[in-house]
Order: structure tokens, then sequence, then C-alpha cells
């Protein structure tokens, strides 16, 4: 790993696991009535805010001249050079129903470069980390994309909460793709759709509509095991957008042109 980053990369690690901890304690008592609901199909509870407060806590102690955007929007930014994209819960409709996967998420931006990036998932255990130039990792072990041809792919197509806007562009896609592809598959978690990807679990993924704080660590993750990542337009310059689509490579164009048939 790229000796410049590896021991703040552990030490993001080390906070994540302890915001899953917070998770995973708080999920024994959880209950349904303390669920708040930000849009139509879109859910926060107290433990989303507790991950946060943990989370911004503690990076504050770690790197202090650094910002924040974070989804519950318990720190800011003002001109820092650096800032925190941290998702405390990524994947907060899974977590109510008790359904896995759901994850904490935490990357480090500069400007428009991911330097480093981290992702724990909480019900299996598997933290996934990588900074810029230094490979990516799960639980210390070296990850890299699948070599699958999109005949034999495996793809994750999200259903953000967008879904007026986005049900257009999700039929074209399993128009295009049902019966033509390996399997299709919907996680809950954009966080845990892109490592999958980077652990050559999943071949490719598709979202829009989606926050930074969603993307930003796993996309990273993604690129630093060998895969592609772009926007929707197929732009490499995604991270200030809402859309993602992360693959193996071999089937980046595939995705990219069944999406180019789609009005958005």
């Amino acid at each position: 790993m790229n000796e410049q980053y590896s021991e703040l990369v552990q030490s993001v690690c080390q906070i994540a696991r302890r915001a899953g901890a917070y998770i995973r304690d708080e999920r024994r008592k959880f209950s349904l009535e303390r669920v708040e609901r930000k849009h139509a199909h879109d859910y926060v509870s107290y433990v989303d805010k507790g991950s946060e407060q943990l989370i911004v806590s503690a990076l504050r102690e770690l790197l202090p001249e650094a910002g924040f955007i974070t989804e519950e929007g318990l720190a800011g930014h003002d001109a820092e050079q650096l800032l925190w994209v941290v998702d405390p819960l990524d994947g907060t409709t899974n977590f109510i129903h008790q359904y896995a996967p759901y994850a904490v998420s935490i990357a480090l931006l500069q400007g428009r470069d991911i330097l480093v990036g981290v992702v724990y998932e909480i019900c299996a255990d598997e933290c996934f980390f990588a900074s810029k130039g230094g490979g990516a990792f799960l639980n210390g072990q070296p990850l890299h994309v699948s070599s699958q041809q999109i005949q034999d792919a495996l793809l994750c197509l999200q259903l953000p909460y967008n879904s007026d806007a986005y049900k257009p562009v999700i039929h074209h896609l399993i128009d295009t793709f049902y019966g033509h592809v390996g399997s299709i598959r919907m996680c809950g978690s954009a966080a845990m759709a892109l490592c999958n990807v980077a652990a050559g679990r999943l071949d490719g993924y598709a979202e829009a509509y989606i926050g930074q704080w969603d993307f930003m660590a796993g996309s990273l993750i993604v690129q630093e095991a060998g895969g592609i990542v772009t926007d929707y337009s197929g732009s490499d310059d995604f991270t200030q957008g809402n859309s993602v689509v992360a693959t193996n490579g071999i089937i980046q164009r595939d995705l990219l042109t069944a999406l180019s048939g789609c009005k958005q």
C-alpha cells in the first residue's frame, strides 16, 4: 500500500469498525417506531445520526484540517482542501428490515481526487479499503475485479429513491440485459455494490440519483482493484455528480451503450 496513506487508511478502518460495532449493538434493540422519513421511501433513524457523530468526532481528531460532506449534515466544510465524505449507514432501509448488507462508508477527497476509501460491511464483518495508487484490499487481502464478459455477467442495477425520474431508465436497462446476461441483482447499498464489483462478486453496477457519500469510497476501491468507474455519460470525472457506472472494465462499454439509449 502507498506508504503516504497506509497509516491513515488503517486508522480510518478502525473508526469504521467502531461505528459498525455501534450499529450492530443498536440493531439488537432497534424499534421501527424510531424511524423517521426524510423523503418518500427514504428513511433515517437515531442510529444513522449516532454513527455519524461517532465518525465525525474521530475523524476530526485524526485530521483536524479536513472538512466534511456527510449524509446527515452533522458536519460541514468551508474552504478546506481535504474533505471527508461520510455515509454513516449506507443501506438504512436494509438495516431497518434487518436485511444484509448495510455498511459504513468513509472517503477522503482532495478536489476531484479520492485519496482514501473505506467501506465496512457490518453483517459479514468485512472491511474493504484502498488508497490512491496503493491497491484495494478486503480484511487485508488484495482485491481484483472479475474477467467476465457481458453474456455471463452478474449485474447490480439499483433502484434509487427518485422513482418517477428513474423508472424509464431501469425499465430500459432491464429490457436490455434481462435474459442476455448471467443475471441481475439489487442489493440496497451503493457502497457494497461497488465493493462487490471490486471483489469480483459482481461484474458491473449502475445507479443514479445518489449522493457523494454513497459512492465515493467504493469507487476508489473499484479503481484500485483494476475496475473502471464513470458517470452515466461515460466521463471519469464523476466525483461531483450523482450517477455511477462501475465494472470490471470489460463490460463498461456494454453498460454505457445501454444507458445512451435512455432519456435522463
